[in-house]
């Protein structure tokens, strides 16, 4: 902490003018808080210590972080900061939502009880956290799901009031997919690549066969069930499946190059009639 560095005095090389300065500053810095104190420190008690100037520095940077903050109320700021632009997500909103025209049953029971108790934090109240009350009057919240089973209309009317502006999105499309393929810098390409990269083997994917997956997985989701990016796991999976055990036994440095015609010989099983996939797990 700043107390502890008052006390603390630092050497450097006589021949590195930057250490000379940053001795200069922190010896300063170090005897300006020892008077501020009211000379509690007396001189007595300091502590000579040698460091390169690369640690001198770090240390310089703590205390004036110190200086500029200790002004500051952060959690005050913090609290303010959330109150005037906060945004809260709340994300599958849709899992505590039945359909109406289900029979009624404890768990949507209990989903209701989950719905009401979002009601007044929605509405705007106060709530008491560790770093003070915070008030949700005018703080964004946004909810979304997928409404697989039920309708955003099956919420309560309360609830619906409270969520006045509703924004159905379209499903991704195969375009979309190859996007969620390539562009990410830490997308799913990448990470079976540096994945089979720990055996020595390098990992190519040609354009060609990117776009077959995105094709093949739109057309899943549009056939079978539409679970959206999370069917480019599936394809990828069945496709790197078989190289991912035979990796270990090849020469280090051998490339494997997933070509298109790949692709649908490893996917060709899951291209089957709706009604017959819907069973394969």
């Amino acid at each position: 902490g700043a107390g502890g560095l008052a006390g603390v005095s630092f050497s450097f090389s006589e021949n590195n003018a930057s250490g000379q300065t940053l001795a200069d500053v922190l010896s300063k810095v170090a005897g300006g808080r020892r008077g501020g104190a009211g000379g509690m420190a007396g001189g007595g008690g300091s502590e000579k210590r040698k460091m390169p100037v690369s640690e001198a520095r770090v240390v310089l940077e703590e205390v004036e972080l110190e200086r500029l903050l200790e002004n500051v109320d952060l959690k005050k700021e913090a609290v303010r900061a959330v109150e005037e632009d906060g945004i809260v997500f709340l994300d599958e909103i849709d899992k505590i939502c039945s359909s109406r025209d289900n029979t009624r049953s404890g768990a949507d029971a209990s989903a209701e009880g989950v719905q009401r108790d979002l009601l007044p934090l929605i509405e705007g109240c106060t709530i008491s956290t560790k770093y003070g009350n915070v008030e949700t009057d005018y703080i964004l919240f946004i909810a979304s799901g997928a409404f697989h089973s039920c309708k955003p209309s099956d919420l309560l009317p309360e609830l619906q009031g409270r969520l006045p502006i509703r924004v159905e999105l379209n499903g991704l499309t195969e375009g979309d997919l190859y996007r969620i393929l390539t562009e990410p810098i830490a997308n799913l390409l990448r990470q079976q690549t540096e994945l089979i990269a720990t055996e020595g083997v390098t990992l190519f994917f040609e354009d060609d066969a990117v776009r077959e997956m995105a094709r093949i997985a739109a057309l899943l989701n549009r056939t079978v069930e539409n679970i959206g990016a999370r069917r480019l796991h599936t394809v990828l999976e069945r496709i790197v499946e078989e190289i991912s055990y035979e990796a270990a036994e090849m020469e280090d440095g051998a490339v494997v190059t997933v070509t298109k015609d790949l692709v649908n010989e490893r996917v060709s099983h899951m291209l089957v009639t709706s009604d017959l996939s819907r069973y394969i797990l």
